[in-house]
């Protein structure tokens, strides 16, 4: 009853002062005003547990454990580590006939391309068709996603091709395929690890402007890299920068391209450019681009066996072994002078792998409208590498073409990626030999189709206008790729990805706030023109919470807002400043620096004969202005509820709002 009398009085002033009134009123005469309360004291264990569970268990990831007996926690742990005892419960037929012609599309597509992509990895062809058999058997049975597709995507087996080849040159040497086997296992063993200690949110720390950049860039030095095959050009510079491959495709112009390769390649990339516009310009023949990769491989395999185009120059893929994946947990490097060298291109390849699978699982999964678990797909893909790296595989993740065929053929679960591997076993077993005569122009002319879609104008045009930074940012890790490397363009774009973060933590926002006319609303007056300042007062609002990275520049900040405000209002109308209201609804956390810098604030504002007022300060800051004695030092009859509140409490007699 007490609490609603007072409200009604809160309300009857706050007409008053709406009306013009308050300015005769004294203050001993002004209505009640709510103090800010302080929440219970928690001890540190309990701030640690906290901290801990936000940081690491957002998510309550053992909410569906509680009060169930031993048998149905094994079941559901079963199913938490094998998603598809979970949803093969409800499989049925219908699914199965969706999943299986989605399995034989995204196979038609995938068997060209991992041969392909194989070759950018600098691997014998047969090493992608490995990839694309046991890793998707395993991710199917741990993956989350329903529309991922699995196996080598182009920017990977770039990133592979390159750091690769700078430790060891000779890449037709089994220390190479070693070495790759290895960076395959630790790109596996860094997968798997974020996922179990649910470190996740650290590829999140690699911006969306960073990723788009870096895609672009990746994009055209792989398609850049293609023009060996598509020219049929022999002596070719092993360097990715766009400077050393142009070079080396002009140096060659007279005498090392090859007419009919050109005649192949150009041609079947018109067909397959065609292709890509049918099927982007009419989503039901979306099929039309899935299957041509294929139908570019069989046309010209017979083309070339038939004129015997090879013994004019035409490079072919010439051999690709045939038969099921071999063991080889004996060629990875577990000790020797390859194994620092295979552990740190095994991470960087395992981050970029994971922040693509990532980026794709959430993106069909919004789609499709459920949820993905970032931690279980981490432990999902890391697995399928690890096993991967024992079985002759090298870095496998999701494909955004593949998955995106996947999703348009209307898969259902992730049984059209067991489809796909059954295929490519097939493949492996029986179809090789067929693959003979395929020119090395198709298939340089099928990655560059594939990767051209990784270049997205219309999202470097969005950033431009959203965010300079984030366009900086992208361009940044662009032209790093494409003038140095693609490992330097990712260093590139975690860096100024980082520094962003820095500059919005060490350099927050501030505003100075005004009344909105016939509200108690207070606004930044720079969004509100109309918004009017109160006479003797400054409201400045924080838009961060307070640290050492960033306590001084606010507390400096503040002060010269104070005095550029002070030259301001010399000679207008409103009177002197007396009163420095912060508002601090927006100030989630304060440390001991920040509350240095408050007393500091304070101290400095004294001298100028100006009372420091707090405004709505959060619940952990009021528990550490309290704990500082802070409370003390300005006042508690200084810090309110809301700017209203102080407004209300110490408006100039004689000023009008």
């Amino acid at each position: 009853m007490s609490q609603r009398v007072s409200d009604e009085v809160v309300a009857m002033a706050m007409g008053e002062l709406r009306s013009g009134h308050s300015s005769s009123r004294h203050v001993e005469t002004l209505p009640y005003v709510h103090k800010v309360g302080s929440p219970p004291k928690q001890t540190l264990f309990q701030e640690i547990k906290h901290s801990v569970k936000e940081t690491f268990f957002s998510d309550n990831p053992l909410k569906e454990f509680k009060d169930q007996t031993i048998r149905r926690k094994f079941v559901l742990g079963l199913q938490a580590v094998f998603p598809i005892f979970n949803w093969a419960r409800g499989y049925n037929l219908k699914a199965f006939r969706s999943d299986f012609i989605s399995g034989l599309t995204i196979a038609s597509l995938c068997i060209p391309q991992d041969i392909a992509y194989a070759k950018l990895a600098n691997l014998e062809p047969q090493y992608g068709l490995y990839t694309s058999f046991v890793a998707p058997l395993v991710y199917a049975f741990m993956g989350s996603s329903r529309d991922i597709a699995i196996g080598p995507v182009a920017v990977v087996s770039l990133l592979l091709g390159t750091m690769l080849s700078d430790e060891i040159k000779d890449y037709h040497s089994h220390e190479y395929l070693r070495l790759a086997l290895t960076a395959t296992f630790f790109a596996g063993i860094t997968q798997m690890a974020l996922g179990v200690l649910r470190l996740g949110f650290l590829i999140d720390f690699l911006s969306h402007a960073a990723i788009v950049g870096f895609m672009a860039g990746a994009a055209i030095t792989i398609a850049l890299q293609q023009l060996k095959g598509l020219l049929g050009i022999k002596n070719f510079t092993k360097k990715t920068d766009i400077i050393s491959v142009m070079d080396s495709v002009w140096s060659s112009v007279h005498h090392g391209w090859n007419w009919q390769t050109i005649v192949i390649g150009i041609s079947f990339l018109v067909f397959l450019l065609i292709t890509k516009y049918i099927a982007k310009r009419e989503k039901k023949l979306f099929w039309v681009a899935a299957i041509a990769p294929m139908t570019c491989v069989i046309l010209s395999t017979l083309f070339v066996y038939i004129t015997r185009a090879d013994k004019k120059g035409v490079s072919i893929v010439k051999h690709i072994k045939k038969g099921v994946n071999p063991a080889s947990a004996s060629e990875i490097f577990f000790s020797g002078k390859y194994l620092s060298a295979g552990a740190r291109i095994g991470v960087v390849a395992g981050m970029v792998a994971l922040t693509e699978a990532v980026a794709i699982g959430r993106t069909f999964a919004a789609m499709k409208d459920y949820s993905l678990d970032g931690n279980k797909e981490m432990v999902a893909l890391g697995t399928m590498n690890i096993i991967g790296s024992l079985t002759s595989c090298y870095v496998a993740t999701g494909s955004f073409s593949r998955s995106a065929v996947n999703y348009m053929a209307g898969c259902k679960t992730a049984v059209s990626n067991i489809v796909m591997a059954l295929v490519v076993l097939l493949t492996l077993l029986v179809i090789t030999p067929l693959f003979k005569y395929t020119p090395n122009a198709v298939l340089a002319s099928i990655i560059i189709a594939a990767v051209l879609g990784l270049i997205d104008i219309q999202a470097v045009i969005l950033l431009w206008k959203i965010d300079k930074f984030d366009f900086l940012a992208c361009m940044g890790a662009f032209f790093g790729v494409i003038f140095k490397s693609v490992e330097i363009g990712l260093l590139i774009a975690v860096a100024i990805s980082f520094a962003k973060i820095l500059l919005q933590v060490t350099r927050p926002r501030t505003a100075v706030l005004g009344k909105l006319p016939g509200t108690s609303v207070y606004r930044n007056i720079q969004q509100y023109p109309k918004a009017t300042q109160i006479p003797g007062m400054l409201i400045i609002r924080v838009d961060s919470a307070i640290y050492f990275s960033n306590s001084n520049y606010i507390k400096e900040r503040i002060l010269r807002w104070l005095t550029d405000e002070e030259t301001q209002r010399t000679g207008s109308e409103l009177a002197a400043i007396q009163y420095l209201v912060v508002e601090m609804s927006p100030v989630t956390d304060i440390d001991t620096s920040g509350i240095h810098a408050l007393e500091e604030l304070y101290k400095s504002l004294h001298k100028r004969e100006v009372q420091l007022v707090l405004a709505n300060p959060g619940p952990i800051v009021m528990e550490k202005l309290h704990a500082s004695n802070l409370t003390d030092l300005v006042g508690e009859h200084k810090i309110f509820l809301s700017v209203t509140d102080a407004v209300a409490t110490f408006v100039t007699k004689g000023s009008e709002l």
